[in-house]
Protein backbone atom coordinates (compact mmCIF):
# COMPACT_ATOMS: atom_id res chain seq x y z
CA UNK A 1 0.00 0.00 0.00
CA UNK A 2 2.93 2.33 0.70
CA UNK A 3 4.39 1.80 -2.58
CA UNK A 4 1.26 2.69 -4.41
CA UNK A 5 0.42 5.59 -1.89
CA UNK A 6 3.93 6.79 -3.11
CA UNK A 7 3.28 6.44 -6.69
CA UNK A 8 0.10 8.17 -6.13
CA UNK A 9 1.53 11.10 -4.78
CA UNK A 10 4.07 11.56 -7.87
CA UNK A 11 1.14 11.49 -10.40
CA UNK A 12 -0.44 14.42 -8.09
CA UNK A 13 2.58 16.10 -8.10
CA UNK A 14 2.84 15.83 -12.15
CA UNK A 15 -0.68 16.93 -12.12
CA UNK A 16 0.00 19.59 -9.95
CA UNK A 17 2.97 20.59 -12.04
CA UNK A 18 2.10 24.04 -13.87
CA UNK A 19 1.11 25.19 -10.66
CA UNK A 20 4.44 24.59 -9.08
CA UNK A 21 5.90 26.68 -12.42
CA UNK A 22 3.35 29.39 -12.02
CA UNK A 23 5.13 29.19 -8.04
CA UNK A 24 8.70 29.32 -9.81
CA UNK A 25 7.41 32.61 -12.12
CA UNK A 26 6.33 34.27 -8.99
CA UNK A 27 2.77 34.02 -10.28
CA UNK A 28 1.45 31.91 -7.52
CA UNK A 29 1.15 35.48 -5.54
CA UNK A 30 -2.06 35.89 -7.52
CA UNK A 31 -4.13 33.53 -6.44
CA UNK A 32 -3.63 34.54 -2.84
CA UNK A 33 -6.01 37.54 -4.08
CA UNK A 34 -8.74 34.62 -4.82
CA UNK A 35 -8.17 32.83 -2.01
CA UNK A 36 -10.02 34.77 0.49
CA UNK A 37 -13.48 35.06 -1.49
CA UNK A 38 -13.45 31.36 -1.58
CA UNK A 39 -12.32 30.80 2.07
CA UNK A 40 -15.29 33.80 3.08
CA UNK A 41 -17.91 31.32 1.05
CA UNK A 42 -16.76 27.94 2.33
CA UNK A 43 -17.12 29.63 5.56
CA UNK A 44 -20.74 29.67 5.71
CA UNK A 45 -20.95 25.86 5.40
CA UNK A 46 -18.25 24.73 7.37
CA UNK A 47 -19.97 26.89 10.41
CA UNK A 48 -23.45 25.34 9.61
CA UNK A 49 -21.52 21.69 10.22
CA UNK A 50 -19.18 22.58 12.78
CA UNK A 51 -21.69 25.01 14.76
CA UNK A 52 -22.25 22.31 17.42
CA UNK A 53 -18.12 21.90 18.07
CA UNK A 54 -17.33 25.15 17.98
CA UNK A 55 -20.18 26.27 20.62
CA UNK A 56 -18.83 23.41 22.93
CA UNK A 57 -14.92 24.70 22.07
CA UNK A 58 -15.11 28.51 22.98
CA UNK A 59 -18.14 27.87 25.43
CA UNK A 60 -15.30 28.70 28.69
CA UNK A 61 -14.04 31.36 26.94
CA UNK A 62 -15.41 33.89 29.76
CA UNK A 63 -13.35 31.95 32.30
CA UNK A 64 -10.37 33.88 30.96
CA UNK A 65 -11.81 37.80 31.34
CA UNK A 66 -9.30 39.71 33.17
CA UNK A 67 -9.24 41.44 36.67
CA UNK A 68 -10.44 44.47 34.76
CA UNK A 69 -13.84 42.49 33.56
CA UNK A 70 -12.37 42.72 30.05
CA UNK A 71 -11.55 40.35 27.50
CA UNK A 72 -9.03 41.08 25.36
CA UNK A 73 -8.57 38.61 22.24
CA UNK A 74 -6.14 38.00 19.46
CA UNK A 75 -6.99 35.93 16.48
CA UNK A 76 -4.31 35.03 14.84
CA UNK A 77 -4.99 34.03 10.92
CA UNK A 78 -8.54 35.57 11.23
CA UNK A 79 -9.29 34.69 7.89
CA UNK A 80 -12.72 36.13 7.08
CA UNK A 81 -13.71 35.96 11.03
CA UNK A 82 -15.54 33.02 10.78
CA UNK A 83 -15.43 32.41 14.90
CA UNK A 84 -16.94 35.74 15.51
CA UNK A 85 -20.42 34.49 16.09
CA UNK A 86 -18.98 32.31 18.84
CA UNK A 87 -16.91 34.62 21.02
CA UNK A 88 -18.88 36.24 23.90
CA UNK A 89 -20.47 39.86 23.76
CA UNK A 90 -17.65 42.55 25.02
CA UNK A 91 -14.94 40.90 24.21
CA UNK A 92 -11.90 43.03 22.46
CA UNK A 93 -10.92 41.38 19.43
CA UNK A 94 -7.41 41.90 17.71
CA UNK A 95 -7.49 40.55 13.75
CA UNK A 96 -4.43 39.42 12.58
CA UNK A 97 -3.63 37.71 9.08
CA UNK A 98 -0.72 37.77 6.46
CA UNK A 99 -3.05 37.33 3.44
CA UNK A 100 -3.97 41.33 3.33
CA UNK A 101 -6.99 40.51 0.91
CA UNK A 102 -9.09 38.95 4.09
CA UNK A 103 -10.09 42.72 5.31
CA UNK A 104 -12.54 43.15 2.75
CA UNK A 105 -14.10 40.32 3.75
CA UNK A 106 -13.14 40.50 7.43
CA UNK A 107 -15.36 43.82 7.52
CA UNK A 108 -18.29 41.94 6.50
CA UNK A 109 -18.11 39.90 9.71
CA UNK A 110 -16.97 42.74 11.57
CA UNK A 111 -20.77 44.50 10.50
CA UNK A 112 -22.60 41.15 11.38
CA UNK A 113 -21.24 40.87 15.09
CA UNK A 114 -21.38 43.47 16.54
CA UNK A 115 -21.68 41.81 19.91
CA UNK A 116 -17.91 42.57 19.48
CA UNK A 117 -15.56 44.80 19.67
CA UNK A 118 -12.52 45.25 16.94
CA UNK A 119 -9.14 46.41 18.08
CA UNK A 120 -7.53 46.71 14.51
CA UNK A 121 -6.43 44.14 11.72
CA UNK A 122 -2.73 43.43 11.82
CA UNK A 123 -1.02 41.90 8.72
CA UNK A 124 1.58 39.28 10.00
CA UNK A 125 2.32 36.08 10.02
CA UNK A 126 1.87 34.09 13.67
CA UNK A 127 5.41 32.73 13.33
CA UNK A 128 6.28 37.00 13.75
CA UNK A 129 3.63 39.11 15.86
CA UNK A 130 6.27 41.72 17.42
CA UNK A 131 3.76 44.33 16.26
CA UNK A 132 1.67 42.57 19.87
CA UNK A 133 3.36 43.50 23.01
CA UNK A 134 4.31 41.00 25.73
CA UNK A 135 1.42 39.26 27.54
CA UNK A 136 -1.09 41.91 26.45
CA UNK A 137 -3.81 39.16 25.74
CA UNK A 138 -6.33 37.07 28.25
CA UNK A 139 -6.90 34.65 25.11
CA UNK A 140 -5.45 33.82 21.86
CA UNK A 141 -7.49 31.39 19.26
CA UNK A 142 -6.15 29.45 16.11
CA UNK A 143 -8.48 27.69 13.78
CA UNK A 144 -7.33 25.74 10.60
CA UNK A 145 -4.10 27.96 10.56
CA UNK A 146 -1.43 25.33 11.83
CA UNK A 147 -1.60 23.37 8.60
CA UNK A 148 -0.49 26.12 6.51
CA UNK A 149 2.68 27.97 8.73
CA UNK A 150 6.03 27.52 7.90
CA UNK A 151 6.97 26.90 11.52
CA UNK A 152 4.21 25.46 14.39
CA UNK A 153 6.47 26.16 17.42
CA UNK A 154 7.46 29.18 16.56
CA UNK A 155 3.73 30.04 16.42
CA UNK A 156 3.32 28.79 19.49
CA UNK A 157 6.15 30.36 20.93
CA UNK A 158 4.44 33.29 19.90
CA UNK A 159 1.56 33.03 21.03
CA UNK A 160 2.79 32.49 24.49
CA UNK A 161 4.52 35.35 24.63
CA UNK A 162 1.87 37.45 24.16
CA UNK A 163 -0.79 35.86 26.32
CA UNK A 164 -0.99 37.11 29.77
CA UNK A 165 0.11 34.48 33.06
CA UNK A 166 -3.02 32.25 33.12
CA UNK A 167 -4.44 33.20 30.15
CA UNK A 168 -5.87 30.55 27.03
CA UNK A 169 -4.72 29.34 23.90
CA UNK A 170 -7.66 27.88 21.87
CA UNK A 171 -7.08 25.94 18.80
CA UNK A 172 -9.02 23.97 16.26
CA UNK A 173 -6.66 22.07 13.63
CA UNK A 174 -7.07 19.38 11.09
CA UNK A 175 -4.13 16.91 11.77
CA UNK A 176 -3.29 13.53 10.15
CA UNK A 177 -4.85 10.73 10.37
CA UNK A 178 -3.58 7.22 11.51
CA UNK A 179 -0.81 5.97 9.43
CA UNK A 180 -2.39 2.72 7.48
CA UNK A 181 -5.63 4.54 7.19
CA UNK A 182 -7.24 5.19 4.32
CA UNK A 183 -7.77 8.90 5.25
CA UNK A 184 -3.69 8.93 5.66
CA UNK A 185 -3.30 7.39 2.36
CA UNK A 186 -5.68 10.26 0.59
CA UNK A 187 -4.32 12.93 2.89
CA UNK A 188 -0.22 12.04 1.42
CA UNK A 189 -1.20 11.13 -2.22
CA UNK A 190 -3.64 14.89 -2.25
CA UNK A 191 -0.93 16.69 -0.51
CA UNK A 192 0.51 18.41 -3.77
CA UNK A 193 -2.93 19.56 -4.68
CA UNK A 194 -3.77 20.34 -1.35
CA UNK A 195 -0.67 22.71 -0.71
CA UNK A 196 -1.70 25.13 -3.59
CA UNK A 197 -5.73 24.82 -3.54
CA UNK A 198 -5.23 25.17 0.22
CA UNK A 199 -2.96 28.40 0.20
CA UNK A 200 -0.06 26.45 1.66
CA UNK A 201 -2.13 23.77 3.64
CA UNK A 202 -0.65 20.35 4.68
CA UNK A 203 -2.46 17.33 5.54
CA UNK A 204 -0.17 15.30 7.35
CA UNK A 205 0.92 17.61 10.18
CA UNK A 206 0.85 15.81 13.65
CA UNK A 207 0.26 19.12 15.29
CA UNK A 208 -0.84 17.18 18.63
CA UNK A 209 2.46 16.79 19.55
CA UNK A 210 3.90 20.28 18.64
CA UNK A 211 0.88 21.57 21.46
CA UNK A 212 2.19 18.91 24.00
CA UNK A 213 5.79 19.85 23.49
CA UNK A 214 5.18 23.65 23.71
CA UNK A 215 5.65 24.12 27.53
CA UNK A 216 2.23 25.13 28.55
CA UNK A 217 0.82 25.03 32.58
CA UNK A 218 -2.21 22.70 31.37
CA UNK A 219 -3.31 20.84 27.61
CA UNK A 220 -6.83 19.82 27.53
CA UNK A 221 -6.94 18.54 23.79
CA UNK A 222 -9.30 15.86 22.03
CA UNK A 223 -9.15 13.94 18.95
CA UNK A 224 -12.33 14.11 16.81
CA UNK A 225 -14.14 13.34 13.55
CA UNK A 226 -15.05 16.57 12.21
CA UNK A 227 -18.76 16.01 11.35
CA UNK A 228 -19.59 16.07 7.10
CA UNK A 229 -16.29 17.31 6.35
CA UNK A 230 -14.11 16.85 3.15
CA UNK A 231 -12.72 13.19 3.64
CA UNK A 232 -9.09 13.96 3.96
CA UNK A 233 -9.30 16.94 6.44
CA UNK A 234 -12.20 14.58 8.68
CA UNK A 235 -9.23 14.26 11.72
CA UNK A 236 -9.11 17.03 13.88
CA UNK A 237 -7.79 18.12 17.46
CA UNK A 238 -8.99 20.62 19.09
CA UNK A 239 -9.04 22.44 22.39
CA UNK A 240 -7.47 24.60 24.38
CA UNK A 241 -4.10 25.60 26.87
CA UNK A 242 -3.44 27.51 29.54
CA UNK A 243 0.04 29.88 30.22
Amino acid sequence: MEVFMKLCKILCLMLTLPLWILEQLGLYGLYKRVFPFLAYNITFSYNDKMHKVKRNLFRNIHNFTNKDHTLRLLEIGCGSGANFPFYPGGCTVTCTDPNPHFERYLRRSMEANTHLTYEAFLVMSGEDMTGVADQSMDVVVCTLVLCSVRDVRRVLEETQRILRPGGAFYFMEHVASARGSWTFFFQYALQPAWYYLGDGCVTTRETWKDLEAAGFSSLHLSHVEAPQVTYTIRPHVLGWAVK
